[in-house]
């Protein structure tokens, strides 16, 4: 039933197709490739590779070096002094310092920086599939509201005709000059119907632009939507895995859990070795020192007012919240999913309501047109039947619209509405290259 139902969706939105006509997957892809926002989001998770690098800098040596060069002039009103005089100075220093114990707080920070990496790639993933959403549901709008245009122009025809035939009974007498009223009244009402429906169009083709950054041409009919799990339950049991909101929310719970370990590093100790090496030269007399040294150096934290034990506290607090928010987020994906599911096979009920309502209208409608012609009907009995046809019609389109929509907010819920699921032959973004080229490219400072 159900893919009988999405083949007559389908065809209802069906247009007439030029050799460049575009299609669903042509929308999909020129948005995918040149969406600013999504764009954005994949900058993020390149920024997000860079904090796992900055947070693995902190285990690394720390080298520096130092040099002076200046003129002193040095005086003594002592007896005996030696060194006296004008000269040049130059000094030169190289130090390295290693962190060798820092109470878990790099360990910490680098598993932090690894959750917040899967924060912005499940971020990325999420931004990917509402994008494709939104195009999904633009491009079907377009076709719904082309096709409402199009019946509400030929119910302005129909009217427009109703109202010449009307006149020409009026001059003959056949009808009264009510009837020939109410004929004008139903074609000023088609007349803004019509008005209201291209204004409608236009905002979904400002839309459609906004999402895709280019305007929508000839569409062809939206090909079949993609098959659903046969029961909720299955439903909800791929959305609990695949969700990339379920999987943010994780990751970012994770880093929260690292954020405290990070937070109680500062009650430890900390140890580092330091080396340094200085050279200082005097040119007039030819004097050089050279002084070597390292050192460990250890710092024990015993009183900070307060401080690192309330950001423990605040990390704490950041990691329970982080938890419920994670239930939060399973809450919500229960209920979109089982909002889609149920409000598909609603759609694909009111397709097969609207199909025996047209047949049944046209029939209708027909008929109070040949029995008006014997006399047995009224203007207004004809009128209404063509109303009643046109309503009939327009919730058709609308219920088709709607099924084909619900299909995709599902799979959105699922986490399966991605270029692989729907077949799309586009490059897709490897978030991990990044990293990749900034190992590679450590010393460098260039991000493309």
């Amino acid at each position: 039933m159900r893919h009988r139902s999405l083949m007559a969706a389908m065809a209802a939105f069906a247009l007439s197709g030029t050799a460049s006509a575009e299609t669903l997957a042509d929308a999909i892809q020129t948005a995918y490739l040149n969406n600013p926002q999504l764009e954005a989001q994949r900058k993020q998770t390149a920024n997000a590779e860079e904090q796992l690098a900055q947070a693995k800098s902190q285990r690394k040596p720390q080298i520096s070096a130092n040099a002076s060069y200046g003129y002193e002039s040095v005086e003594s009103t002592r007896p005996f002094s030696t060194n006296l005089g004008d000269r040049p100075v130059s000094t030169a220093q190289l130090q390295a310092s290693l962190p060798l114990y820092t109470g878990g707080r790099i360990k910490a920070g680098i598993n932090q920086a690894r959750a917040g990496i899967g924060i912005a790639n499940a971020q990325l993933e999420g931004a990917s599939q509402d994008l494709i959403l939104q195009v999904i549901t633009a491009y079907v709008d377009v076709l719904r509201d082309r096709e409402t245009v199009s019946i509400r122009e030929n119910s302005v025809e129909l009217l427009r005709e109703q109202v010449r035939a009307s006149r020409d009974r009026f001059e003959v007498g056949e009808v009264t000059r009510t009837d020939v009223a109410q004929s004008e009244a139903r074609l000023e009402g088609a007349r803004a119907g019509l008005a209201g429906a291209e204004a409608q169009l236009e905002g979904t083709l400002a839309l459609y632009f906004f999402l895709v950054g280019a305007d929508a041409g000839d569409l062809v009919a939206a090909p079949i939507a993609p098959l659903l799990p046969p029961t909720i339950e299955e439903a909800m049991e791929i959305a609990f895995e695949r969700s990339p909101d379920i999987q943010a929310s994780v990751f970012n719970e994770r880093a929260a859990a690292e954020g405290v370990k990070v937070a109680y590093g500062a009650l430890k100790p900390s140890i580092s070795l330091v080396t340094s090496a200085t050279q200082q030269e005097t040119y007039e007399n030819g004097f050089r020192d050279t002084n070597i040294s390292a050192t460990a150096q250890a710092s024990i934290p015993l009183f900070q007012g307060g401080l690192v034990r309330s950001q423990v506290r605040s990390a704490k607090l950041q990691r329970d919240q982080a938890r419920l928010r994670t239930d939060n987020v399973e809450r919500q994906i229960r209920a979109q999913v089982a909002q889609a599911w149920y409000g598909h096979v609603a759609s694909l009920k009111s397709i097969e309501a609207s199909e025996r309502q047209v047949e049944a209208a046209e029939i209708a409608y027909e008929g109070a047109k040949e029995e008006l012609a014997v006399g047995v009907r009224t203007t207004l009995d004809v009128l209404d039947q063509e109303q009643q046809l046109l309503d009939a019609r327009l919730t058709l389109i609308r219920s088709e619209r709607d099924a084909y929509v619900a299909v995709h907010q599902l799979l959105r819920s699922m986490g399966s509405l991605n270029l692989q699921r729907l077949n799309l032959s586009v490059q897709v973004y490897d978030p991990g290259e990044y990293g990749d080229k900034v190992k590679r490219n450590w010393l460098l400072t260039d991000t493309e």
